[in-house]
């Protein structure tokens, strides 16, 4: 994400807007997410717990589960965004994005469903809860195709896909890149980061010359 960010979203938005245009567009992505993040905050913490002894129907731990749900719901929402508007750029594009969306949303829905499930013993209350904490992203990227398609040109394409790389590059070093630390050692994160950048570069290449 960090790698077509740079490589392919921000170039776009910079050759139709200019450079101050796409920086502008750019950092207000990045700016959008930290709002969303300050003031709806959301949680991998819950997929780590150890859930031991009496818990069920605990309303408390029935309200956390909720409550990032919630958050997760919204944080989804743009991420909707990020793949339709990849997609407009080359259908291919916004598959592979939708594809590193999909993988950094299963620890999001284990944080969502670990805590329900503790809390009620009913796994399919987990199941829908997480379900439906994920379900904003197609929602947000219906409504991004129901507001910019009867507007879309040229620049406004340009300054969506700035703005979607700067929330992504947001997504990747403010949660991404920390949470694959807590998996395993430092430099096995790090080493994941430049192998995916590899493969996102050589079927980048392999679409150019295909």
């Amino acid at each position: 994400m960090i790698f077509v960010s740079f490589v392919e979203l921000l170039p776009t938005g910079i050759e139709e807007l200019g450079l101050f245009g796409g920086f502008v567009a750019f950092f207000g992505g990045v700016i959008f997410m930290f709002l969303i993040d300050v003031f709806i905050p959301h949680s991998y913490k819950a997929e780590h717990h150890t859930f031991k002894g009496k818990i069920r129907g605990n309303k408390k731990l029935m309200r956390t589960g909720l409550m990032v749900a919630l958050g997760i719901g919204i944080h989804n929402f743009p991420e909707g965004l990020a793949s339709f508007a990849g997609a407009l750029k080359d259908p291919a594009f916004g598959l592979t994005i939708a594809v590193a969306i999909a993988i950094h949303n299963i620890p999001e829905g284990l944080a969502v469903a670990a805590p329900i499930y503790a809390a009620t013993g009913s796994r399919s209350k987990a199941f829908w809860w997480s379900f439906l904490s994920g379900v904003s992203e197609p929602v947000g990227a219906g409504l991004g195709a129901l507001i910019l398609l009867p507007f879309l040109n040229e620049p406004l394409l340009g300054a969506v896909l700035s703005a979607v790389a700067g929330i992504m590059v947001f997504i990747s070093i403010d949660e991404l890149v920390p949470a694959s630390k807590t998996y395993g050692h430092d430099h096995l994160a790090i080493i994941g980061l430049i192998l995916g950048m590899v493969v996102m570069a050589l079927s980048l290449w392999m679409m150019r010359i295909m």
